[in-house]
């Protein structure tokens, strides 16, 4: 065979031998995976619907795979392995058993990413490490109202897009246990802005914090249909979303 065909056959081989690695890596590469988890034992937000197909689309937009869920059952050790994130959305009551608490744990402990929405503080009030972990718990509400948040972190990928201060109509969260000492405040909202407000000048409505291994995210916001069709809220959900799942901070 002549020296130039010899040469052309070995070039040959070798982009073969490169194409058939790249597609045998995409083919095995695994799509990332979220729960969203919306299981109620008290009030049922009606905006829950809403909020997956939310979730779902964030999913279709950026590349990773949605599982919803309200079956406690999909909590064991072995199950949650497969998930980048675990969203807990607008869950109430005592959701998950004893065995289910403990593959909970032990997901986070590992690595895991949580996002809570809304009523995921209004969860688990007999389970103090769910009380420590997810930094506070819902105590009560007044009547759903516009008021002003005020961003308090701007670097922070869930609040970076954000205004320094934000007009929004929800229902606003008082809370009660607050155990926020290691956590990362994002928003707070004005009690002078609003009527019914319980918690003070430093009122938090979102924050974020490292926890025992694992990321944790929770926004207060969330209660109403339109959120969910909100591009700033959407661009908030997806910052926290992006840290519990990569650990993504800017």
């Amino acid at each position: 065979m002549p020296s130039s065909l010899l040469n052309y056959a070995k070039k040959l081989t070798a982009v073969l031998l490169f194409l058939s690695t790249v597609l045998l890596f995409g083919f095995h590469k695994k799509t990332p995976r979220i729960l969203v988890f919306s299981k109620t034992k008290g009030f049922h937000h009606a905006s829950i619907p809403k909020g997956i197909e939310a979730i779902e689309q964030l999913g279709k937009d950026n590349g990773f795979a949605v599982d919803t869920s309200t079956n406690a059952t999909l909590f064991t050790e072995h199950n949650l392995k497969k998930y980048k994130a675990i969203i807990f959305l607008s869950t109430t009551g005592d959701v998950l058993d004893e065995e289910q608490q403990k593959a909970f744990q032990s997901y986070i402990h590992h690595g895991g990413g949580f996002v809570g929405i809304h009523a995921a503080t209004d969860t688990e009030y007999g389970w103090p490490w769910y009380n420590s972990f997810i930094g506070a718990y819902f105590k009560s509400h007044p009547k759903q109202q516009e008021a002003m948040l005020h961003r308090t972190d701007s670097s922070f990928i869930a609040t970076k897009a954000l205004p320094g201060i934000w007009k929004h109509f929800d229902e606003w969260y008082n809370f009660k246990s607050l155990q926020l000492d290691h956590a990362h405040i994002l928003l707070t909202v004005d009690e002078n802005s609003y009527s019914g407000g319980q918690n003070g000048s430093m009122h938090p409505i979102s924050w974020y914090q490292s926890f025992e291994g694992g990321r944790m995210f929770y926004t207060a916001l969330g209660h109403t249909d339109a959120c969910y069709t909100d591009p700033l809220f959407l661009q908030h959900l997806w910052g926290g979303l992006q840290y519990a799942m990569y650990g993504k901070e800017e």
